[in-house]
């Protein structure tokens, strides 16, 4: 999805924007991209702990284990100096997202997954009178015929 140098980028805009630690990365990430991608705690974590010691980002206090980290004044100057960059990978990731969206036919497969389980209950002991094996054939052809000829 990234190199390198583009997801420190990713990575520290979103520090700057609100001081997170590396699960939470991992969660914006993915919901930027409507789950498409998921940066792994492999990657992350490296690439967090390369941010603090270019001193981008430094920890912050916080309860619990998880460490938390903002952005510093040297983080959000890099951050101006390559707007444009972020930018660009802000909108591939939001891209991704959309893409995701307009594509996804989980409904469609679920629904499909439902009417299979129904055809197999209903018919797969193979017991059926004749006639209403034809009816269901019949009725699936009929909504193939509308689906294709949606616009």
């Amino acid at each position: 999805m990234f190199d390198g140098s583009e997801l420190r980028l990713v990575l520290l805009k979103l520090i700057a924007d609100e001081p997170r630690h590396g699960y939470d990365l991992i969660r914006e990430v993915e919901a930027m991209t409507g789950g498409a991608y998921a940066p792994s705690p492999g990657v992350i974590y490296p690439t967090i702990t390369l941010l603090d010691e270019m001193g981008f980002i430094e920890e912050q206090r916080s309860e619990g284990a998880k460490k938390r980290f903002a952005a510093t004044d040297a983080g959000r100057t890099h951050l101006t100096e390559n707007a444009e960059q972020v930018e660009a990978l802000l909108a591939r990731l939001r891209a991704l997202g959309e893409h995701r969206q307009r594509v996804d036919a989980a409904p469609i497969r679920r629904a499909m997954g439902g009417l299979k389980m129904a055809v197999m209950e209903r018919f797969g002991d193979g017991d059926a009178p004749q006639e209403m094996v034809h009816q269901v054939a019949a009725m699936i052809d009929e909504l193939a015929q509308k689906v294709e000829r949606l616009k």
